[in-house]
């Protein structure tokens, strides 16, 4: 199953925690085969994204606020925070949903720790 998966995280969230927590969600969505890492694109700068994407091997892709926004519909997990920082429903959700493209769907809701928010979300077939 080709899936996105969507991070968020807290400034300066170490590279540790956003692989674990990636490969926590990845383990909960059986026959997963990831093509790559979504956030938004304030994230930029965070080391610990580009780190982990890295040591996943996988692309990391920064996604416009509109774009995330676009996909409010279809998110399960509203973030107050994400909402009042960036103007945003959620990050992690709706990055895994856009990254997916049109049609897809979560297969992992937000799950969250050490700082970070992840997702992901199958392509549709």
């Amino acid at each position: 199953m080709k899936v996105a998966v969507g991070i968020g995280c807290r400034r300066d969230c170490p590279a540790d925690a956003v692989e674990a927590l990636v490969r926590q969600a990845l383990g909960q969505a059986a026959n997963a085969a990831p093509f790559g890492l979504f956030t938004v694109a304030d994230k930029q700068s965070e080391r610990g994204l580009i780190e982990a994407a890295g040591r996943l091997g996988l692309g990391l892709t920064y996604l416009s606020r509109e774009t995330l926004r676009e996909r409010e519909p279809d998110i399960q997990t509203h973030s107050p925070h994400a909402q009042r920082l960036l103007g945003v429903p959620s990050v992690a959700e709706a990055a895994a949903l856009a990254g997916a493209g049109s049609g897809s769907v979560l297969v992992v809701a937000r799950i969250a720790a050490g700082g970070a928010t992840c997702a992901v979300a199958r392509v549709a077939p």
